[in-house]
């Protein structure tokens, strides 16, 4: 029976996988000026390769912001090439990093802790060569893409998950943009969160250490964070929780609530609305004019 199980699983992950592969996503609309390169491979743990896509805007303008994005997926599923909408950042002169990372059915946690991580130090210690500014970097996320935003900025200089990418003192950024982030792992009652842990039970240290909520300190950066009330896939009171604690702990932060919001699926107007107000909330820390 084992070896049946396993072999179903072969196959609906090399099923998956497939699907993946072959569907065809929409390219990244970027102004005139900007130059962009794909596939940037920034860590390669067990000859695997994580891989970034770099839009970045003339460097005649000087050093730029950047903005880090992950993809959501409850951390099995998902591919950066999903992710299209940068135009409110490049408007304002962002380089933009759309990072992959390591799912559930390569390797569990930490697994795409590390690599967020592993992607935020390849661009600081790259930061001259791609004409950002270590000062302004911004990283954001959506669903379990919040929660390894929230991981890799709240981390700091705890080097816990640096393993495969050591060597820098001094790691930060200039804000966290969490939209409807998983921030409890332990409290969140899905399969997902099971097969991510995987060994490590929902109530143990170690699920604890890979809970946003647990790595705020008094010096973590700025947050926003956005969250519908209605959301079927993770719960509301993760990021009420989260934002009580960041004002617990005094730490500036918005929190925006989509009244009737689903899981991401706000209406059209809503998310225009949402995007403005990110915007107004990182150029209230000056990271753009």
């Amino acid at each position: 029976m084992k070896k049946i199980i396993a072999i179903c699983f072969l196959l609906v992950v090399g099923f998956y996988t497939k699907a993946q592969e072959t569907t065809e996503y929409k390219k990244v609309a970027y102004p005139t000026g900007y130059t962009e390169q794909l596939n940037v491979v920034y860590t390669t743990p067990k000859n695997w390769e994580g891989k970034m896509d770099i839009y970045m805007p003339p460097k005649e303008k000087g050093l730029s912001p950047v903005v880090i994005n992950i993809h959501g997926g409850g951390w099995n599923k998902g591919v950066k090439e999903s992710q299209t909408g940068f135009s409110s950042f490049f408007k304002k002169g962002y380089a933009v990093a759309n990072i992959s990372y390591r799912l559930s059915q390569v390797a569990t946690a930490p697994a795409a802790v590390e690599d967020t991580r592993c992607a935020l130090i390849y661009l600081i210690k790259n930061a001259k060569a791609l004409n950002i500014d270590v000062n302004r970097i911004v990283i954001m996320g959506g669903s379990a893409g919040g929660h390894l935003a929230l991981m890799g900025g709240l981390l700091g200089n705890d080097t816990k998950f640096d393993t495969n990418c050591a060597g820098l003192k001094e790691v930060k950024v200039a804000a966290i943009i969490d939209k409807y982030g998983i921030t409890d792992v332990g409290a969140w009652p899905s399969k997902s969160a099971v097969m991510w842990l995987g060994s490590y039970p929902r109530e143990s240290a170690f699920a604890k250490s890979v809970s946003p909520i647990y790595q705020i300190k008094k010096d973590s950066p700025p947050v926003f964070i956005v969250h519908g009330n209605a959301d079927p896939v993770v719960s509301y009171q993760q990021s009420v929780d989260f934002k009580k604690k960041l004002d617990e702990m005094g730490i500036k932060n918005e929190f925006i609530t989509v009244e009737g919001g689903e899981h991401g699926k706000f209406p059209a107007e809503k998310n225009s609305e949402v995007n403005a107000q990110i915007m107004e909330f990182l150029k209230g820390l000056g990271i753009h004019k």
